[in-house]
This record gives structure tokens, C-alpha cells and sequence, in this order.
């Protein structure tokens, strides 16, 4: 048998194993809480809902942006798993205590990119000093995650700053409260562009791609995801397991994101 496919399989019989035996009936009864990054919204949907298929397990998902997320949690929150968009807001509850260290993995990769309504007909290449401020228009604005802490506003702006055109619409931008609800704007043609992710232009057809950002412009994007180190739940330790299994990968894939979870 393949190495690969004798991975999967002991994968599964791990994650079998941990549903069946790893904790009283009444504990299994109870849905695990997911905490995790807007931008995963579609993929990590159709994700607990094969889950919920294969094993009779339902997980409830609260979706915001990282920071807002990481900060719940902080408080108290009730969440058995963590995913976030950037490794900032995990290390952050890392080097709090709030998660369990030993399960934390590097679950997938992303892009930011330049997206349009469906039916603009604008066309930019992106590269060092390029007329993103024209691109708008006179009065148009930029729609954004909020850009001092939550990730996709993050990752936008260091770009704009490493290719010398942020200070040109800092002042144009339209900030939102995350990734989905920038994405939201340029949905509606309530902005001409917005930055979201690659993986979010792909979620909603009312919204066009109209260019990605080089990866020299930011950091890697990396969605790390972690159990919460105050709760017990192995349910939450099933779906994490099964998220790096062969049966998780489409999911993502069809979105646009790189699984790197194995």
C-alpha cells in the first residue's frame, strides 16, 4: 500500500477511534464549537457538513475575523477549535496558554487579490507604483478588512505599502469588520475594487478576480488551526484530525486554497 494511503487509512481509523471511544456517550452527544476565519465560510461549510455525513457529528461554526475571534476566546468564549487566518492571532493565544500546543497545525495557504464586481470591466497589473488610486475613479473606494488587525486588511496593506501605493488610497478605503463583509461591498457595486482573498473572489459570482498580488508583497498565508486548551472535546479533535485527511482536501481545493494539513 502507498505510504500516502497508509497514512489516510490509520488517519481514519484515528479519527474512528477518538469518535467511538474517546470520551462518555454524553460528551459525544454535545456539537463541537469551531471558532474560525470569515475567508473559510464556503469551504469549511461543505467541510462539517462531509464531516457531519461520515461520522453523525454537527459542529456549529462562528465565523469573524481572526483578531475578533482570538479575542473572544481570550474572554472565555466557548470555542474546542480555533482557525485562523494569519499565525499573528495564534501565537498571540499561544503565548497566552488558551491552546493546546500539541495539536496546532499549519492547515492551508491562501493569496490576496484584487477583485471587481461581475460586470466592471477594469483591468490592472499589479505591480510597484501602479494607479490603484485611478483605478477608482474620483469618488470610488477600496473596500478592506479593517487593516490594523484583522488579517486580510494585514496582508492588503503591507502589499500596497511594499509596492508604493498605499499613502495613495489611505484615504479612499472603505474598512470593514472582516474579509466577507469587504468582500460584501464590491458584491453589492457599492465600491469599484476590493482586496480580499483569492479564495473569497471564487465564493460569490456577483464578483470578479481581477488580479492576484504578487507573494513577494506580503508575508506567507498561512491558516493555523488549534485546539482551545481550556476545553476537552473530542469531537473537536476528530474534525481537526479529519481536515487533514484525503476526504477534506476538495473541499478547500475547489476554493482556491493550498491544503497544507497531511
Amino acid at each position: 500500500m502507498p505510504k500516502r494511503l497508509l497514512a489516510a487509512t490509520i488517519l481514519s481509523a484515528v479519527v474512528a477511534a477518538t469518535l467511538a471511544l474517546g470520551a462518555p456517550a454524553a460528551a459525544l452527544a454535545q456539537d463541537a464549537v469551531v471558532f474560525a476565519a470569515a475567508s473559510l465560510k464556503t469551504a469549511l461549510d461543505d467541510a462539517a457538513a462531509a464531516f457531519a455525513e461520515e461520522t453523525g457529528h454537527d459542529l456549529a461554526i462562528s465565523y469573524a475575523g481572526s483578531s475578533a475571534l482570538a479575542r473572544q476566546i481570550e474572554q472565555g468564549a466557548p470555542a474546542d477549535l480555533f482557525v485562523s487566518a494569519n499565525v499573528a492571532w495564534m501565537d498571540h493565544l499561544a503565548q497566552a496558554g488558551l491552546i493546546r500546543e500539541d495539536s496546532r497545525v499549519d492547515l492551508l495557504a491562501n493569496r490576496i487579490a484584487l477583485v471587481a464586481p461581475a460586470s466592471s470591466q477594469v483591468a490592472i497589473a499589479i505591480a510597484p507604483g501602479f494607479d490603484l488610486a485611478g483605478a477608482l475613479g474620483p469618488d470610488g473606494r477600496l473596500a478592506m478588512a479593517e487593516t490594523t488587525s484583522v488579517p486580510a486588511g494585514i496582508y492588503g496593506r503591507t502589499a500596497l505599502e511594499h509596492l508604493g501605493v498605499w499613502e495613495s488610497v489611505a484615504d479612499r478605503v472603505a474598512m470593514s469588520e472582516n474579509v466577507r463583509a469587504a468582500l460584501a461591498l464590491v458584491s453589492r457595486g457599492e465600491v469599484p475594487l476590493g482586496i480580499v482573498y483569492a479564495t473569497d473572489a471564487t465564493a460569490d459570482d456577483a464578483v470578479r478576480l481581477v488580479a492576484v498580488f504578487p507573494e513577494e508583497t506580503h508575508p506567507p498565508i498561512v491558516y493555523p488551526a488549534a485546539l482551545t486548551a481550556e476545553r476537552e472535546n473530542p469531537v473537536a479533535a476528530a474534525f481537526l484530525a479529519w481536515l487533514g485527511t484525503p476526504q477534506a482536501r476538495p473541499h478547500f481545493e475547489r476554493q482556491g486554497f493550498t491544503v497544507l494539513a497531511e
